[in-house]
């Protein structure tokens, strides 16, 4: 049985049903009792399906990058409950072994915990391609059911190879420029394969979103959230081809996710329970903080008894498979008492409370946070301003764990601005940028300045897709893109560690991560980012 190159994992949990497909052997490649092969699992319609929901869903997940952007950007800042885990990392030490240990997690890398993920789904996606073709369905439905059970795998994988891009290609906007590796199906196992320049990963992930697209439909229904349709297809072009200079397909596919999705961006009122003559005050109670249900719409979108404008993401039950995302920032509680390792970095915060009327001062801050008065004395304690974050505050009160939101209605308007500045349609891309703050303020008080020139108006996109997208895996890449046309650059305040504070230079070659140690000592072909 053929293998995939040596830094990604084989070894696939199936389905609930714990099949697991083994294909860990020795040199002597010795069938071990037990041991189901593929053409043993990959035998219906039904068994297909199996794979793709406990080996594929169960494996996609961004956390690591997640993490990663919130610790090596401006986002967040130590703790009083930090042990010193991630420091270097949050001081930008960056090489191809440092150590990333992620809130209490298996110990892995930085660069090694986002290739290595991402390209055990792409192995899966692979191997469910190849078993596919042994399955002839039986039926109209079972024909319908098989195509999209590949076209939700091409998709997924399409994304896997997006994430990779995103992080290790040096210029996504040069389709000459190196990218990562193209995994042809399932290679041998001394298979040391280079990578590919840009424009060949394109072509691949356009070839698997072409195809989902075809197959594919919109939903709007409140579990098909978690399930790859048109609109996971379509907001995932309009990010791919943002990133890669085409504005004018980001634009095509962000408007097409906002005209046909059926979803409408999540309203920040009422800011009280009905009937509470301090609607729209700032007065704030328990009731919103409702761990189960809010009376807030937008606050519910966080806590995952609502979808409001998720367009997709994957559902983490409250024990279950699947990271927990709230452990990386609070010990065990998204509150002061949750030992919190990681807090919002102040000037963040201070954008959050600053917008009169806003709602994300709420839904992003709990309620028990301890902000210093007095963080600008350089003789305060820096870890005394506990600026907790809760916009993962669990879906139960004994647990931490949240659905990680992969694509929101808001981004696609984010999109559609910047590719309308692209285009020198400053208005209407002030009036897209417009929408989105009156959406989230509950007072009625939204403003967006005239723009003026598109220097200005990237960088007030830039302002707002920080605060809106905060933890939600965006701002390293946008700082890598964007920060230069809006002149702009990292924002740290300097209290934001226990050492002095300095923000990381635009086109630091730090905004490309190195290519883990694991693929470049096992695979001599697989060369090496600039500056690593």
């Amino acid at each position: 049985m053929k293998r995939i190159i040596n830094t990604v994992l084989i070894v696939a949990t199936l389905s609930s049903a714990s099949i697991m497909l083994n294909s860990c052997r020795d040199a002597l490649d010795i069938t071990q009792a037990g041991e189901l092969q593929e053409e043993e699992v990959y035998t219906s319609v039904s068994n297909l399906n199996d794979v793709l929901n406990g080996s594929i869903y169960g494996q996609l997940d961004p956390i690591d990058e997640i993490y990663f952007t919130g610790v090596f950007t401006d986002e967040l800042k130590p703790g009083f409950g930090s042990g010193g885990q991630e420091f270097e990392l949050h001081r930008y030490f960056l090489d191809p072994a440092t150590q990333v240990v992620g809130g209490g997690t298996v110990s892995t890398t930085t660069s090694d915990g986002i290739w290595l993920n991402n390209y055990r789904v792409i192995n899966r996606v692979n191997r469910l391609l190849e078993g596919a073709k042994s399955i002839t369905p039986t039926s109209t439905v079972e024909q319908g059911t098989y195509n999209s059970i590949i076209a939700q795998a091409r998709a997924i994988r399409a994304f896997c190879y997006i994430q990779l891009e995103s992080y290790f290609s040096t210029n996504m906007k040069d389709p000459n420029a190196l990218g990562v590796i193209i995994v042809p199906g399932v290679p041998a196992t001394d298979a040391k394969l280079p990578r590919a320049k840009n424009q060949d990963v394109y072509d691949l992930i356009n070839s698997d979103l072409d195809y989902a697209r075809a197959i594919l439909t919109y939903s709007n229904t409140a579990a098909s959230r978690y399930i790859v349709g048109r609109g996971f297809v379509n907001a995932l072009s309009a990010r791919f081809n943002l990133y890669r200079g085409n504005t004018a397909l980001a634009k095509q596919y962000a408007q097409d996710v906002i005209t046909n999705s059926g979803l409408s961006l999540t309203v920040a009122t009422p800011s009280q329970p009905t009937g509470d003559p301090a609607i729209g005050s700032a007065t704030w109670n328990t009731a919103f903080y409702a761990t189960a249900s809010s009376f807030n719409p937008y606050r519910n979108l966080w806590n995952d008894s609502a979808r409001g404008e998720i367009i997709f993401s994957l559902n983490r039950l409250p024990l279950g498979a699947g990271q927990s995302i709230g452990t990386r920032w609070n010990t065990n509680q998204s509150s002061i008492n949750g030992v919190p390792m990681w807090v919002w970095g102040r000037n963040l915060y201070n954008l959050f409370q600053n917008i009169p009327g806003d709602i994300r001062k709420y839904a992003y801050v709990d309620p028990s946070s301890e902000p210093n008065p007095n963080y600008q004395d350089p003789n305060e304690d820096p870890l005394d301003d506990a600026l907790i974050i809760d916009k993962y505050p669990g879906k139960t009160s004994a647990a931490t764990r949240n659905d990680i939101k992969v694509f929101r209605l808001s981004e696609m308007y984010f999109i559609l601005a910047e590719a309308e500045v692209a285009a020198g349609n400053l208005t209407v891309a002030h009036d897209l940028i417009q929408q989105v703050r009156v959406a989230r303020n509950y007072a009625n008080l939204a403003t967006t300045p005239l723009y003026t020139n598109a220097q200005f108006a990237y960088s007030d996109i830039l302002k707002e897709r920080r605060i809106e997208l905060a933890l939600e895996g965006h701002r390293y890449l946008d700082l890598k893109r964007l920060a230069t046309l809006a002149g702009v650059t990292m924002d740290r305040n300097e209290i934001d560690d226990t050492v002095p504070v300095t923000n990381l230079p635009n086109n630091s070659y730090k905004y490309t991560l190195p290519i883990p140690v694991k693929e470049t000592s096992a695979n001599p072909n697989a060369q090496q980012n600039p500056g690593y």
